[in-house]
């Protein structure tokens, strides 16, 4: 049973910093596409960032060149690196896996089928 674990959320100040951390167990087949993403109250999940089969990441236009998300395979861990965090910012996140394919969108919470309990991220002004 695949299971994934997520820690690091918390509250910061605009433009604060903070590092999520996704640890993956039970997985069956190597390389997966790996995902964070995210659900604000009264808001449909979104994608995040992702990372394809051989470590290329995608990121949504709105955190391109604040957010990074790594992996470490000796650790089984997902990370994302989410610097000059702002307001809009605050949900809770999600990190998923799935085997990757020729149509799987990295950024489309519907193609992933394993999923994470969420970790809190609050952004205050």
């Amino acid at each position: 049973q695949v299971q994934l674990v997520e820690s690091g959320g918390g509250s910061v100040q605009a433009g604060g910093s903070l590092r999520l951390s996704c640890t993956v167990s039970g997985l069956t087949y190597s390389n997966p596409c790996m995902g964070w993403f995210r659900q604000a109250p009264g808001k449909e999940r979104e994608g995040v960032a992702g990372m394809n089969s051989v470590g290329r990441p995608s990121y949504a236009d709105d955190v391109k060149g604040r957010f990074t998300i790594s992996q470490d395979n000796a650790k089984n861990t997902l990370y994302l690196l989410m610097n000059s965090l702002k307001p809009e910012d605050t949900a809770m996140y999600y990190c998923a896996v799935e085997r990757c394919s020729l149509w799987l969108s990295l950024l489309a919470p519907k193609a992933y089928n394993n999923w994470g309990q969420g970790t809190q991220v609050t952004v205050s002004s």
